[in-house]
């Protein structure tokens, strides 16, 4: 992974594992111990999800940078299948209290996107290749002085 990659991710996911830790003390304070192991739950499901996201949105961008939008929402569209499905088999469980994980990870993947949000417009992105102007020289037109 490049480093800008890299310095990406650390400016989401920090944010968003902070935001977990919170909701695991929150969880603990308010519903014990199956609380926190709900809370903590889905901390990691949030992280894990979207950072695979990521991780295959910028492999996207740089691969193949004409299928970017539509993976964008192929990717979200999974991500809401498999977590309903996560959600479906899980509903009826005794390992850890449901409300919990589910809130954690509503508030860790809304922190995650707003972290997102932040960091891509804190990033400095080319509008123009510079490199490109380089290779590319005008030819000149119209009467030589």
């Amino acid at each position: 992974m490049p480093s800008k990659d890299a310095r990406n991710l650390l400016q989401i996911a920090v944010p968003a594992a902070i935001a977990g830790v919170i909701a695991v003390a929150v969880s603990a304070a308010v519903a014990g111990g199956k609380g926190a192991i709900g809370a903590a739950v889905g901390t990691a499901l949030a992280i894990l999800f979207m950072g695979i996201g990521l991780y295959v949105l910028q492999w996207t961008a740089k691969t193949l940078p004409q299928l970017f939008q539509m993976m964008g929402l192929l990717l979200y569209v999974a991500q809401l299948l498999l977590l309903l499905i996560f959600v479906a088999v899980f509903k009826d469980t005794s390992l850890f209290n449901a409300k919990t994980f589910a809130l954690s990870l509503v508030v860790v993947t809304v922190v995650w996107m707003a972290a997102q949000a932040r960091a891509h417009m804190k990033a400095k992105i080319f509008y123009v290749d510079p490199d490109s102007e380089k290779s590319e020289k005008p030819e000149k037109t119209g009467p030589s002085s």
